[in-house]
């Protein structure tokens, strides 16, 4: 199949959230400039204060290429100065580097690294708010209890707060999951996945039974056959049922609570009362929701991120005790590992979406945000494309497209390893669903195509690779803190990443 698609100008599916300057075009103005950044670096002034709110935003797998290439994407998009644009959280005030390497691993998955944020310490691969004592498949109930570690979600309902966990990935997978669930195997979404004669639960039921204060307060993501029972058919897709082999529906035990709220569809979604008690849950897909530019397509609809944000805020910030929030960009991860950085950068963006109504919904004197990613992607930013040039497009210069050893056309954007390949002739089209991939005819006949009359921009497709793999990998470099609000003056060099737990812990005051 040709990569030859339509291309919708994303520019009418995302709005920027934060100004561009404008590009000097002489050395007088990059001057002047650079000298109003630094009188705004003079102006800032530490905010000491006690939080009444967190709000903890990850951006699944954006590692600083991720963002560099969103941020000019976004710009471009609006027909600005890509390079001088800026995504929401990137005005953030203060900046540090995170270490993203876990116990156990130099290049971490999700499961140690949200662990790390949400818990204050580094545990192992796979693992979820447990210490590395723990094996990747302790069944024992008993000896997770006896290594299990508290989130600092579960310390602010101890205190009485507000709690909610939003993501655009299945709600049981690792980076939500570690806030409120306790297992050594991030795999174990639903009882079915546990080996026999296992005692400890399943995350979704962790999430059903969380033991602390009232139990969470807002949930809202995908992942809904991990709720129902192998006999139910999905509500949106009936060809699908649930995944529980325990023969219960979560869904319904949730609407035991009082006030509780479940929503599957766009129009529930929409219709949710913010003014009205009660815990609310929202499963949008049976796995993950859809990725961004796909999400218009979806038969019952869902939400996107930012209207997920706010909503969740809404319901939060009625407590008068305060909220924590973690909203995770979830699917940017999946889309770098299938090779294909349109998906990945428009989730960058809509994470940026998310993040401006969270700023437009709070203020910086009583909540602090913190913005980071739990992990790098192997994905670079290459060549020496002129300034301007379409990010997702061939690197050129005004003299036209540069060129290999080879004498052919190649990518600004690419990735070291992945499904994008091709020196073996195997050439791939991303299908939108994780791990799948059509058979893509390029012409040319040396070790890479000639990408000369393909659309680079296109929304499927898959960016060159170095080393042949099925599923591109994480990075192990260091990933970006950005923060605002009270201590956030604290995120600063280079932390390790369970620091982020005592900066959350010490803007609430939490002993």
């Amino acid at each position: 199949m040709s990569r030859f698609l339509v291309f919708i100008a994303a520019s009418t599916l995302f709005t920027c959230c934060a100004p561009a300057f404008a590009q000097p075009t002489d050395a007088a103005g990059w001057f002047a400039q650079g000298r109003q950044t630094l009188e705004t670096l003079r102006a800032r002034t530490p905010n000491n204060g006690k939080a009444r709110n967190v709000i903890l935003f990850v951006g699944d797998g954006m590692g600083v290429s991720t963002v560099t290439a969103a941020r000019i994407l976004e710009g471009q998009q609006r027909q600005v100065d890509g390079e001088g644009n800026r995504l929401s959280f990137e005005t953030l005030p203060y900046l540090a580097h995170s270490v993203t390497a876990s116990a156990n691993q130099q290049t971490s998955d999700s499961a140690p690294t949200a662990t790390a944020m949400v818990t204050g310490i580094k545990t192992n691969d796979g693992a979820l708010s447990v210490s590395q004592a723990v094996a990747r498949n302790e069944a024992d109930a008993a000896v997770i209890a006896a290594n299990s570690v508290t989130t600092i979600l579960e310390q602010a309902e101890q205190r009485g707060m507000a709690t909610g966990v939003v993501s655009t990935a299945r709600i049981t997978h690792a980076t939500p999951a570690a806030n409120y669930a306790h297992i050594g195997n991030r795999d174990w979404e639903s009882d079915a996945q546990l080996p026999a004669g296992a005692t400890v639960k399943d995350i979704a039921r962790q999430l059903l039974e969380f033991p602390h204060g009232d139990g969470v307060d807002v949930v809202l993501g995908g992942g809904r056959s991990f709720f129902l029972p192998a006999q139910v058919q999905d509500p949106e897709y009936p060809e699908q049922a649930g995944k529980r082999s325990d023969g219960r529906d979560l869904t319904q035990e949730w609407l035991s609570k009082p006030g509780a709220r479940y929503v599957w569809n766009r129009a529930q979604f929409d219709a949710l009362d913010t003014s009205a008690d009660g815990p609310v849950l929202g499963l949008f897909e049976p796995s993950h929701m859809k990725f961004e530019v796909d999400r218009a397509g979806d038969g019952a609809g869902e939400p996107s991120l930012a209207e997920m944000t706010r909503t969740a805020i809404e319901l939060l910030q009625r407590n008068e005790n305060g909220y924590y929030l973690m909203v995770e960009a979830g699917r940017i991860d999946h889309a770098h590992h299938a090779g294909n950085a349109y998906r990945a950068l428009t989730d960058t963006i809509a994470l940026s979406e998310a993040v401006a109504v969270a700023r437009e919904m709070s203020s910086e004197d009583d909540t602090l945000i913190i913005v980071t990613a739990d992990h790098s992607h192997v994905f670079t930013l290459a060549g020496y494309p002129m300034r301007g040039n379409p990010i997702l497009g061939l690197a050129a210069t005004e003299a036209g497209p540069m060129k290999d050893a080879l004498g052919l056309p190649y990518t600004t954007l690419g990735y070291a390893n992945g499904p994008g390949y091709v020196a073996d002739g195997d050439r791939h089209e991303f299908t939108g669903v994780e791990g799948q991939y059509r058979e893509a005819d390029f012409p040319g006949e040396k070790s890479r195509p000639d990408l000369s009359a393909v659309a680079t921009t296109a929304p499927d497709y898959v960016q060159e690779s170095a080393v042949p793999m099925l599923n591109e990998t994480h990075a192990g470099e260091d990933v970006a803190i950005y923060a605002s609000g009270p201590k956030a003056h604290y995120v600063s060099g280079t932390l390790e990443q369970h620091v982020i737990y005592h900066l959350m812990a010490e803007a609430l005051e939490l002993r």
